[in-house]
């Protein structure tokens, strides 16, 4: 069957990227096999990972579901798969499922690690689930309430989620920042208020930065007002960040808090398992609104050019999508 010729992305090295033949064998009835239909690229993360950015001390920290091989080279290396389950478990057979899986043609894992899609929800735009599970998140870490003024600093993937969730908080209309004025049109799709630049409507009781660049960061700080709350949802590896923290952070009372998804945040830790926010992050991805996200798709043959491209920032790009 196909499952015995599957094959898997890996960065074979530093900047490189190849297809390797993957194991994908018969499942134990515990187990399903999947047949992947659709891989998405989280392209802040993965093109880090990519160019060897992951810290030595985060190398344990930062494995990935599934993942193989270690930091920085050679690893298999992806969290985004949707695909359709070929054999195993017999109450999962047929179903299009989302699994956290590094990007691979057929894949064999436990049958509690693949989640079906809700009715509603085409598998091409289920690629986005992981994203928006980190949007999400980011949005119970912000603490955003009825008609708290928001301010987003980057609009790519994670950014213009948290400002869709966001502006559907009553009273609450986003504001979402781009030094790129191309990023208007996905904001504007997703009825959001874009601004270019740092030009302010603020200040705001919530900022959040999502732009994975410290001057977006810079940017957060002066944008949030008296005691204001900055969420910081970019992840730099081992690039250093200096911030101005001399300047107005301690008149202002400002708190800069750090966000991240392998946790679910504090405020819902009670009431969610890490399954259920994934399962309400699939619910949420029903809003056709939401394929503006999808700015690209190639084949999976084309995965290590692509991801080249995209670590390179030669190939511009929200979400790219891998097709199988």
């Amino acid at each position: 069957m196909a499952a015995n010729r599957a094959r898997a992305f890996w960065v074979e090295a530093v900047g490189r990227g190849g297809l390797r033949p993957a194991a994908a064998g018969e499942p134990a009835p515990d187990e399903v096999l999947v047949e992947t239909l659709f891989s998405g690229i989280s392209r802040g993360t993965e093109t880090l990972v990519f160019r060897g950015g992951v810290p030595q001390s985060q190398y344990r920290v930062m494995r990935c579901p599934f993942q193989e091989g270690e930091f920085p080279a050679p690893v298999k290396y992806g969290y985004a798969a949707v695909g359709r389950v070929l054999a195993g478990h017999a109450a999962l057979l047929g179903q299009v499922v989302f699994v956290l899986h590094p990007h691979q043609t057929h894949f064999v894992v436990p049958a509690a690690a693949v989640v079906p899609l809700p009715d509603g929800l085409p598998p091409e735009r289920a690629v986005l689930a992981a994203n928006m599970e980190t949007a999400l998140n980011g949005l119970w870490d912000a603490g955003i309430g009825a008609g708290d003024r928001v301010g987003i600093v980057g609009a790519g993937v994670v950014g213009l989620l948290v400002a869709w969730l966001a502006a559907r908080i009553p009273g609450v209309c986003p504001v979402v920042y781009d030094i790129d004025p191309a990023k208007a049109v996905a904001a504007s799709a997703l009825g959001v208020t874009f601004a270019a630049g740092d030009g302010s409507p603020g200040p705001f009781a919530r900022v959040i930065h999502a732009s994975g660049a410290p001057q977006g960061l810079r940017s957060a700080l002066s944008l949030a007002d008296f005691e204001g709350l900055i969420v910081e949802m970019s992840w730099y590896g081992d690039r250093e960040v200096s911030l101005p923290l001399g300047e107005a952070f301690h008149s202002r009372r400002l708190v800069l808090k750090s966000s991240q998804v392998g946790a679910v945040a504090p405020s819902h830790r009670e009431r969610f398992t890490r399954r259920a926010r994934l399962e309400l992050a699939l619910s949420l991805l029903r809003d056709p609104a939401l394929d503006t996200l999808i700015s690209g798709e190639s084949p999976f043959a084309a995965l290590p050019q692509v991801m080249a491209r995209l670590a390179a920032g030669t190939l511009p790009a929200l979400c790219h999508r891998i097709r199988y």
